[in-house]
């Protein structure tokens, strides 16, 4: 029997995943976390086969709770599902520790699969991930790396919530951090962007289908 924790701060997603695994009598979801906080605490008191963690949760981010929870636990394995396209976050987060990444849309056929993939000790990623993992190592140390790569992964999450169109005030409150310290990691986004304004970030994220919903930031 494997173990699973579920962390996902929508009660109708944790439903939808019980939904989905309801058919795959190996698996168990002996635990549900809606936060950070309450995730690790979970993991601390309780033993787990692996963590369906979702990537975007308020407060702590996933990037974030991966290196917590993988400093804590090693061998724990974690696989991350997401909203988010394969190219926006699947190398951060396989890099912060995680042991698969699945998109939501595509979570139904695959979800059981790839937890037993991970729980088993094995690595879950979809071809196009792999060939993303390919290209980077194609290209490491070259000067030809896309700007948005080059930021640290706290960069990255203003970085994409300011092209959805989230002021510095919003997200000082969401990420508890002071409305100056949310201002200076945006002028240090800006420098490693080479760009001089939030809008020319929303274009460059257009351009390279990074934030879905950043056309209507755009516009």
């Amino acid at each position: 029997m494997i173990r699973i924790l579920i962390v996902d701060d929508h009660e109708i997603l944790r439903a939808g995943l019980k939904h989905i695994l309801a058919d795959s009598p190996d698996i168990q979801i002996a635990g549900e976390a809606e936060n950070g906080v309450e995730a690790l605490e979970k993991v601390r008191a309780g033993k787990w086969d692996a963590v369906v963690l979702d990537m975007s949760m308020p407060g702590k981010s996933g990037i974030e709770l991966i290196k917590q929870i993988k400093g804590e636990k090693p061998k724990l394995p974690i696989l991350v599902l997401s909203m988010h396209k394969e190219d926006i976050y699947a190398m951060r987060t396989l890099k912060a520790g995680a042991s698969g990444y699945l998109c939501k849309d595509n979570a139904a056929p695959q979800l059981a699969q790839a937890i037993r993939k991970v729980a088993g000790g094995g690595l879950f990623i979809s071809p196009a991930v792999a060939e993303l993992v390919a290209a980077g190592m194609l290209r490491h140390g070259g000067d030809d790396v896309p700007p948005h790569t080059r930021l640290s992964d706290r960069e990255y999450q203003i970085f994409q919530a300011l092209v959805e169109g989230k002021g510095l005030t919003e997200l000082s409150q969401e990420l508890h951090l002071s409305v100056k310290t949310v201002s200076s990691y945006k002028t240090r986004i800006l420098d490693k962007m080479g760009m001089s304004s939030t809008a020319e970030l929303v274009r460059y994220a257009v351009r390279h289908d990074l934030v879905s919903g950043a056309d209507d930031a755009a516009g």
